[in-house]
């Protein structure tokens, strides 16, 4: 195990009726601002159970924060929030709004001209607004860590960062408010969490077989509640189990004092970047291909992972490995997320802009800084079919 640092200050509160703690979580030095995507949390009640909650409190809301929220929408809520001298920001939603009112925490007191240098990590993050979350769509763990990605149109780039400041105060996390949830957005939650431990588990050994342990009881878990849930939706406790699941798979705990890769991700924000994919289905016709790819250097973690997981039962390391692949492919289809690219979306011309973007990590992605942009071409022709 590598030498590692945890820190995770996020009061984490959970189960069905955790709301009713919401306010005396919500310091009332000032306004309060709500934000949100909008029409999902009035459809689901969660909206009018919020400002019930808040009842007294001076609350500003901020809707219309979009799925990969973008830089010029997340500007407008910053403008909202200096005129209302918020002082403090409450997210109601899934991973983009909570993504998105982390940029907004970091923005609001920075007094540079360009606020996307924020994200590129040209400028520090040096104060931000507090802000606390009532959580409605698990997937991205950003609940419960200090990290988010943004998007911007012109130039297209979307980008990730990081700020221990930008850690919440809170997370308020009820299975119930994802009962409304369309199956789309349960599937690409679940599959999004698979993928988070997979960047930090499949990679090279450092002998952390507790660390495997967690990554791998998770996993477990995700591949078992996944066709529970599909089969009834309105399983509280089994969407309770997807929740924790979520938030686990990415508050920095699996991967402490391991490698990790997040080449996945990466590619996956450019696809989402330049053909719209949602993000959780760009991780998901990248990963199949690039672990077959790197089959040679995934190989030990891949069978560990097929036969503690999936019941892969081949003594040969290599043919256990591709056994494995074939099954994550099959968790995948199983939940209806896509395992290859859709060549009418991705055309020739997307592709040559996604491998631009690209092209800017010429040293390599993953844990052996071995993907070159050569290979992500090879991995995205081999999703498409090529």
């Amino acid at each position: 195990m590598l030498n590692f640092t945890y820190y995770n200050p996020v009061r984490l509160i959970f189960g069905p009726g955790s709301l009713d703690k919401l306010r005396a979580n919500v310091p009332a030095d000032g306004p309060v601002m709500l934000v949100s995507g909008g029409e999902s949390i009035r459809k689901n009640g969660v909206r009018e159970a919020i400002l019930g909650a808040l009842t007294g409190m001076e609350v500003v809301e901020f809707t219309g924060v979009e799925p990969n929220p973008q830089l010029d929408t997340l500007l407008r809520a910053v403008d909202v929030a200096r005129r209302c001298g918020a002082k403090f920001l409450l997210a109601a939603g899934g991973g983009s709004v909570i993504d998105g009112t982390k940029f907004i925490a970091a923005t609001v007191p920075y007094t540079g001209d360009d606020p996307w240098q924020l994200v590129t990590g040209r400028e520090k993050i040096r104060e931000a607004l507090p802000l606390g979350v009532v959580l409605t769509l698990p997937g991205t763990a950003s609940e419960m860590n200090d990290g988010a990605v943004v998007s911007r149109r012109y130039p297209t780039d979307k980008q990730p960062f990081r700020s221990e400041k930008l850690y919440p105060k809170f997370a308020i996390l009820d299975p119930a408010f994802t009962l409304s949830l369309p199956w789309r957005y349960t599937a690409n939650g679940i599959a999004d969490a698979f993928v988070h431990v997979m960047e930090q588990y499949c990679t090279r050994d450092v002998f952390s077989p507790l660390q495997d342990r967690i990554a791998e009881g998770i996993l477990a878990t995700l591949v078992a509640c996944g066709p529970m849930i599909k089969k009834n939706p309105n399983d509280l406790a089994v969407r309770g189990e997807i929740m924790w699941c979520a938030t686990m798979a990415l508050n920095r705990l699996v991967g402490c004092g391991v490698v990790q890769d997040w080449s996945t991700h990466l590619i996956g924000h450019a696809l989402t970047a330049e053909a719209g994919m949602d993000h959780a289905r760009s991780l998901t016709v990248v990963l199949p291909w690039l672990l077959r790819d790197r089959i040679e250097t995934k190989r030990g973690k891949l069978a560990q992972l097929g036969r503690r997981v999936f019941n892969v039962n081949m003594a040969d390391d290599h043919a256990a490995a591709g056994a494995t692949i074939e099954a994550i492919e099959a968790f995948f289809t199983g939940l209806e997320v896509p395992v290859r690219l859709d060549p009418e979306l991705v055309t020739e011309e997307v592709l040559q802009r996604v491998l631009g973007q690209m092209s800017v990590y010429k040293k390599g992605l993953g844990e052996n800084q071995d993907i070159t942009p050569a290979v992500v071409e090879r991995i995205l022709r081999a999703s498409l079919g090529k």
